[in-house]
């Protein structure tokens, strides 16, 4: 496994005390579990590999971590359910054609504007932005499920 950075050069590199490779940075919330556990090792190569880690300030912790592989594809399936949710607005948006409308659109929506454009407020984001952009995220979520399974 390569370092958190995908590739990167870390500042700090531990190596693993019996097969001598670089070991990956799982941040240092992350507890090992017992050596002969393979079933928890297995899983944490799952989490690894779809780019969750234990990494945070120390104060509150990495947040939910799924504890078993079916608790994980149940999770980015949750996830995919609320991307494809907001698939569904952008399909059923009116879309503003003046300056009325946009203002309307801007006070209802903005939170749904503000993670497809940053400039939502001068400009009239089109719906198959949004659709393209939640779509992507969809992609996203299937090949971390894919991994997993």
């Amino acid at each position: 496994m390569n370092d958190i950075e995908r590739g990167g050069k870390s500042l700090l590199e531990a190596k693993c005390p019996q097969c001598e490779e670089v070991m990956a940075n799982m941040g240092l919330d992350f507890e090992s579990p017992k050596k002969d556990d393979l079933k928890k090792w297995e899983h944490i190569k799952s989490l690894y590999s779809v780019g969750i880690t234990f990494h945070s300030c120390g104060c509150s912790g990495p947040g939910y971590i799924p504890n078993s592989k079916e608790k994980l594809i149940e999770y980015f399936e949750g996830i995919k359910t609320a991307y494809l949710k907001n698939i569904h607005f952008w399909r059923t948006r009116t879309e503003p054609t003046n300056k009325v409308e946009h203002n309307k659109d801007n006070q209802r929506n903005w939170a749904k504007l503000n993670s497809i454009s940053a400039n939502y407020k001068k400009e009239i984001v089109k719906n198959q932005e949004g659709i393209d952009f939640w779509l992507k995220k969809v992609q996203e979520i299937e090949s971390k499920i894919s991994l997993i399974k």
